[in-house]
């Protein structure tokens, strides 16, 4: 898929950008609850809701625009599609990264989801991005824990991929949420996209 050059000049952000380029620590990370009770509803036709979270995200991330570029030295670029790039326990009993393409259409991301999570059990390489590519988002299930907070290990100042993770779906009754966290580089995105991130997520969750 293409990227595409972001104007320095007309782009709103671009002081912000400059601003915490300069940080060595610019990463933050925001946890919020969603609700996934209309997934869980589906559980017993066959949906997974691993896979449909998996989906979730992938809306939140192309929602958002900020949320799909990436530094070109001191520039800007925006990917027209970031593929989901997930950490899959192995039968070996390790875990290995699987890389999938981001579908709008659910039937077809559901298919493609599954068989490359099924490859990348059943293998034995760890294959994690060797750094050529940045059209990623990390993502990360904790199904042992519900936790309230959670970061990342993160390369140094420069890394600019988003990560995300999401905890054990917790029943209320017949109600039941998640926690999620979203990680990011606060020289591409602010609050207020991270907020636009949640809202399209949760969306996506509740359309199910």
């Amino acid at each position: 898929m293409a990227s595409h050059p972001v104007d320095l000049a007309t782009w709103p952000r671009a002081a912000q950008f400059r601003f915490f380029r300069t940080y060595d620590r610019p990463h933050y990370a925001v946890t919020s609850r969603l609700d996934v009770t209309a997934v869980m509803a589906r559980k017993a036709t066959g949906l997974s809701p691993y896979r449909a979270c998996l989906h979730a995200i992938g809306v939140g991330i192309h929602a958002v625009p900020e949320l799909c570029m990436r530094f070109r030295g001191e520039n800007v670029v925006r990917h027209d599609m970031i593929t989901l790039s997930m950490t899959v326990p192995t039968q070996a009993g390790s875990f290995g990264y699987a890389y999938v393409p981001f579908v709008a259409d659910f039937t077809s991301f559901d298919l493609q989801a599954q068989a490359l999570i099924d490859r990348t059990a059943a293998g034995a390489d760890l294959a994690p991005n060797d750094g050529e590519r940045d059209d990623l988002a990390y993502l990360s299930c904790m199904p042992w824990l519900d936790y309230t907070a959670i970061n990342n290990a993160l390369p140094g100042p420069q890394d600019c991929i988003p990560r995300v993770t999401w905890g054990r779906i917790v029943d209320h009754g017949g109600r039941f949420d998640m926690a999620m966290t979203l990680e990011v580089h606060h020289a591409l995105v602010d609050g207020a996209q991270v907020g636009a991130y949640f809202a399209a997520v949760q969306d996506a969750l509740r359309a199910f």
